[in-house]
């Protein structure tokens, strides 16, 4: 969660050796290299990745990007991957434009705040291929990966509604942006579906669907904000939390590891038992966005020489397994087996379109 505000001085590998690239107002952002030794094979397929600010050891969107670029190097040798961390906005159109100057065949924005930088850059360098999660694009260069993530999401309300003991479930964001509010759509619907279909009350904490407000930690990046807010959600009955805010919610992992079993968290984006996997025996489940999977298969066929297609692009769902709720790890024996059969028929329907799950944030 991404997918915030503040700024990191960075350096640029460039192609030929160690140079220093210029980046607006100070030096150039600072590289990781690339996780191979070899980039000077003449066949090499330089895949670049500009990260959100969360950095790749958010736990979360940045780190399934980043696992992405290193799949798609397991299945095609010659992929060269690297990437460049953002510490805050200000560092996308920099972090991209070294990857042009450096003729990177695979330049991936991660996050749907990139946007905006993303098409400016692409439609100043038309001979670059451009790849963006979480946002849609204009450019016939850039070749979108989006996700119906409020499909996941309904499927991690319901549970959540099925599973609480107080009657209150709670959720919050990182930053109030669509690839954020898709989950919070998803889950209060989940909730709500639950409380048609049961005759409950059960009540969401921290997301109105209807008036699009709700409570947000204004980054993805501050455990202390993730604690603060989630001590606020159990302080009002809560004890199922769903936070979408990358890094920021391990805050949330802890105050209920805190609580002795009485607060489970349901993570998002990477299966929180193998991206925080200390964590694990307080995840519930993890609303899956399998964007490593999705960045892989971009990069694997870009390597190949096939054409990437920026219409309609990638869009994940639960037909195509890109959105999924994981399994329950420690909470298997916990989770009435009835509730695993509802959640299961649950998902077949909203497949087959027998269950509308609708978000104003939905890729289009």
């Amino acid at each position: 969660m991404r997918p915030v505000r503040g700024k990191r001085i960075v350096a640029i590998l460039a192609a030929g050796g160690l140079t220093l690239a210029a980046a607006a107002c100070g030096e150039a952002p600072a590289e990781t290299p690339a996780a191979s030794g070899s980039t000077a094979a003449a066949a090499a397929y330089k895949a670049c990745m500009v990260t959100d600010t969360g950095g790749i050891d958010d736990k979360s969107f940045n780190a399934s990007a980043w696992a992405g670029l290193q799949a798609a190097q397991k299945e095609a040798t010659n992929v060269d991957p690297k990437y460049v961390a953002s510490s805050s906005e200000a560092d996308y159109e920099p972090g991209l434009r070294n990857y042009v100057s450096q003729n990177c065949n695979f330049i991936l924005a991660v996050g749907g705040l990139m946007g905006t930088a993303t098409t400016k850059i692409a439609k100043e360098s038309t001979k670059s291929q451009f790849g963006i999660v979480d946002s849609g694009s204009e450019s016939p260069n850039v070749y979108p990966m989006q996700f119906a993530t409020q499909q996941a999401a309904f499927l991690a309300g319901y549970l959540a509604a099925g599973y609480t003991k107080t009657g209150k479930v709670g959720t919050y964001g990182g930053l109030k942006i669509a690839p954020v509010t898709i989950f919070m759509d998803g889950f209060a619907d989940g909730v709500a579906h639950y409380n048609t279909v049961k005759g409950k009350k059960v009540e969401v904490l921290g997301w109105n669907k209807a008036a699009q407000n709700g409570s947000f930690a204004e980054n993805f990046g501050d455990q202390n904000k993730g604690k603060s807010i989630t001590q606020t959600l159990v302080s009002q009955g809560a004890d199922v939390i769903m936070p979408v805010a990358g890094g920021t919610g391990l805050g949330t992992a802890q105050v209920a590891k805190d609580s002795g079993g009485k607060v489970s968290v349901i993570w998002v984006d990477q299966d929180g038992c193998t991206s925080a996997a200390q964590y694990c025996d307080v995840f519930l489940s993890t609303v899956v966005k399998n964007i490593e999977e999705a960045v892989k298969e971009a990069v694997v066929k870009g390597a190949k020489g096939e054409t990437l297609s920026a219409t309609p692009g990638y869009v994940g769902n639960l037909e195509n397994n890109g959105v999924s709720l994981a399994e329950f790890h420690s909470f298997d024996s916990k989770v009435d087996a009835a509730l695993k059969g509802e959640l299961t028929t649950l998902k077949a329907d909203i497949i087959a379109g027998k269950v509308k799950v609708e978000s104003a944030s939905a890729p289009k």
